[in-house]
């Protein structure tokens, strides 16, 4: 039996390759995160940031292709991290759609304060990271948006998925212009959009609910 568990683990174990370039990705990202919680992205060079993680520039440029691509990567990796916790709180209060949303809502805007690849992207003017968010980041809008819908219809399976993704969407770009120009406490900015919102998960379940009664 132990032998049989044993070997399943070794299987699951992904191949050394795999795992080096994994693991020397997060050390190229990593490091640059390090940099921009100190100075402004602009005034941190692909060579600064190989120089942190204990490579050569090439090696960066070997793995990346570009600065665009890599800052790209970045991001979405960031936005992966901050949609986790996202989904958490969402999670944490799926009795009560309205107080989901404003929990989802709050995590967003408290990372766009604290977090400093987020606060830098929307907050610093760091045009080359803000580009890659909104005229440019369609990739982690879409994301972030398929990423959220997909919990609301975890949570919410009554409701149908073309609402599950115009919340998320909606609640995505207001979470990015918040974000960007904020207004008000946290807080009660997370309670404003909770009450804009909130009606309208509400109508969408009873609408479904309505129609598996008929």
């Amino acid at each position: 039996m132990a032998q049989s568990t044993h070997s399943s683990e070794a299987s699951a174990r992904a191949p050394y390759p795999v795992a080096a370039r994994e693991l020397l990705r997060n050390s190229l990202m990593d490091a640059a995160r390090d940099l921009i919680a100190e100075r402004p992205f602009a005034e941190v060079t692909m060579a600064q940031i190989a120089e942190q993680a204990g490579v050569s520039r090439q090696t960066l440029y070997n793995e990346f292709g570009s600065r665009e691509e890599f800052t790209q990567a970045l991001l979405l990796r960031e936005a992966d991290r901050f949609l986790t916790s996202v989904e958490q709180a969402v999670s944490a209060h799926s009795d009560d759609p309205a107080k989901a949303l404003e929990a989802a809502f709050e995590v967003f805007l408290i990372a766009a304060a604290e977090d400093p690849i987020v606060r830098a992207g929307l907050r610093d003017g760091a045009e080359e990271l803000l580009a890659l968010v909104t005229t440019r980041g369609r990739p982690i809008v879409e994301y972030a948006v398929q990423r959220l819908a997909g919990v609301i219809a975890t949570e919410w399976p009554e409701a149908a998925r073309p609402d599950c993704e115009l919340l998320s969407e909606s609640l995505v770009r207001l979470a990015i212009s918040y974000a960007a120009l904020p207004k008000g406490p946290t807080l009660m900015t997370a309670e404003s959009v909770a009450q804009l919102l909130g009606p309208f998960i509400e109508q969408a379940l009873a609408r479904e609910g309505g129609k598996a009664d008929a």
